[in-house]
């Protein structure tokens, strides 16, 4: 039956991971391991950050909303990946295939500027402590956040009108465990070149910009640290660090995928499931495992709500 938008298709249906009936145990083990340990941690992180006013610096204000982007994220893929592994066909319908993938730039691309917001934080921190609590002061915090909700927005709205305005009509096989551009793309019943090329400028190039900037900024501010003498010097080098590691486990994987031609490799099904599934949920778990300050409000938070 033809929409409105000239689409024949009305479902696409999702090849999965993998057909290794092995594999896919293994793959629906480790992911709901994941999904049931660290998924509640992150949400306790949450919950820490919100209740203890002793990390009311902008910093864990910022560590809070990635751990509420990157657990949004994960409801994103994992839930629907872990029933398709036991489904024999994976069907998912045209709009919600366009919904999946509107919600993962959203908040895939809001955690990319989130983290070049976190960036600026520790940039003022540690290279200009007097102007910090003047520029990073509540109300700017709360302007910055907004950056990375509406950027997201945009780079998300932005894929998903091209995508609309492409005919469908066959095949309909989306070779993945979820919807993507990359793979929705090639489906399409027309010259897809053009597309693709504002596709790879949207996310690959912007990916790739926002990743060196990043390195960059916090090359810059560990050359700062090590001439400084300063007491919190360890402390500096110990989160500029947790942040570089995260960096390259979100960025990492999306330069491999949105910086090339959308043609499909090997290995393309293995980085995306790492890249929607396992490294979101890792993120501020690393990020708690090196900042004392979190841990230690963590452990006193457990034994006061759960212990007692």
């Amino acid at each position: 039956m033809e929409t409105e938008n000239g689409t024949v298709v009305t479902e696409f249906i999702l090849i999965g991971l993998t057909q290794s009936h092995a594999i896919q145990l293994l793959v629906f083990v480790l992911s709901l391991i994941f999904y049931i340990i660290i998924l509640p941690g992150n949400v306790f992180i949450i919950i820490t950050i919100m209740s203890d006013h002793g990390l009311s610096a902008p910093l864990y204000f910022f560590l809070g909303n990635l751990a509420f982007l990157d657990a949004s994220y994960s409801f994103i893929v994992t839930p629907r990946m872990l029933v398709d592994i036991f489904s024999e066909k994976k069907v998912i319908s045209y709009k919600d295939c366009i919904t999946q993938l509107f919600f993962l730039h959203f908040f895939g691309g809001g955690e990319f500027l989130l983290l070049v917001v976190m960036a600026f934080d520790r940039y003022i921190a540690i290279c200009r402590p007097l102007h910090y609590s003047t520029v990073m002061s509540p109300r700017a915090c709360s302007v910055m956040l907004l950056a990375p909700w509406l950027g997201g927005f945009v780079h998300s709205i932005i894929q998903v009108v091209l995508i609309l305005r492409l005919p469908f009509c066959g095949p309909n096989h989306v070779d993945n465990f979820f919807c993507d551009v990359p793979q929705v793309i090639k489906l399409a019943c027309t010259d897809t070149f053009a597309v693709e090329l504002l596709m790879i400028f949207n996310s690959g190039l912007l990916t790739l910009v926002c990743f060196l900037g990043l390195l960059t900024s916090y090359a810059v501010i560990l050359c700062h640290v090590h001439r400084s003498a300063s007491e919190g010097k360890n402390k500096a080098i110990s989160t500029c660090t947790t942040h570089v590691i995260i960096i390259f486990l979100m960025f990492g994987p999306a330069i491999f995928i949105y910086t090339r031609p959308f043609t499909a490799l090997s290995v393309d099904k293995v980085v995306s499931f790492f890249h929607t599934v396992i490294f979101p949920l890792l993120n501020p778990v690393i990020y708690t495992l090196r900042n004392q300050e979190v841990k230690t409000s963590m452990k006193r938070l457990f034994i006061q709500k759960i212990v007692c």
